[in-house]
């Protein structure tokens, strides 16, 4: 795999930010992860604008309408590939779910993102569409909080993921996971025992069919963490199997 320095991503915050954060005693990341996050506000609107949704750069590859109170956005990189593996946008618009709605389905096909009828959910206070998009699958989540439509847009990039080394089997999820310390540790999943040979040289990968585990890590005989996550095919998480409560990334 690419690389030998290890981070983890956390959510981005809102707020302008670019951060880079060094992952501390155990970590599941290989190939040297870097998040980058910025954001925008606006002034407060009136949850009654009536104006018609218009995005606020046209050319934008993530759009956001102009009637956004907030946004920010966030990548993932791996060291030595440029293009990012995942992209990510996070908006609060003050217009009703239908319009926001609307102004994703239209912006999206102008960029060349074709809508899958498979998995489609639209209801009055949430929705959840995927596409695919010219540079791999991606995703758009909306829901409603305080007279505002929440929105959530991620795109995946397959050939960064490809390079990374990062891409499931076909019909798989892939897990990746390692440890910092010295000495070996063992994770349990999936009815099997892995174990994992210390030091940042040394990143694994399992990929498991679609579904929820359990798992547990294990350091001198003791059990230091376990955890539950769920994984759908073609999906890449990091496991976090740290001393703390972090919960699994999914990076791709």
């Amino acid at each position: 795999m690419p690389g030998t320095n290890m981070t983890t991503i956390k959510p981005v915050m809102r707020g302008p930010a670019r951060w880079l954060l060094p992952l501390c005693g155990l970590a599941l990341l290989a190939g040297g992860l870097i998040a980058a996050s910025a954001g925008g506000w606006m002034p407060h609107l009136s949850p009654h604008t009536s104006a018609a949704l218009t995005p606020a750069d046209p050319d934008a590859d993530m759009p956001v309408p102009k009637q956004h109170s907030s946004s920010s956005s966030n990548t993932t990189h791996v060291t030595g590939i440029e293009i990012p593996l995942r992209v990510g946008l996070e908006a609060h618009v003050q217009a009703p779910l239908t319009a926001v709605l609307a102004f994703y389905r239209t912006e999206l096909a102008k960029r060349g993102w074709q809508e899958k009828p498979d998995g489609t959910v639209v209801a009055a206070d949430h929705a959840q569409l995927a596409f695919v998009s010219p540079k791999g699958p991606a995703t758009l989540k909306l829901g409603r909080a305080k007279d505002e439509t929440i929105v959530e847009l991620v795109q995946r990039n397959t050939e960064a993921v490809a390079k990374a080394n990062f891409l499931p089997m076909p019909g798989r999820a892939r897990l990746i996971f390692g440890y910092l310390a010295p000495g070996v540790a063992s994770l349990a999943i999936n009815d099997q025992t892995i174990k994992i040979a210390g030091g940042e040289n040394h990143p694994q990968t399992l990929d498991l069919p679609p579904g929820t585990y359990s798992y547990q890590l294990v350091v001198s005989g003791h059990t230091l963490r376990t955890n539950t996550i769920t994984v759908a095919a073609g999906e890449t998480w990091s496991l976090q199997l740290g001393d703390d409560d972090r919960k699994p990334d999914q990076i791709y």
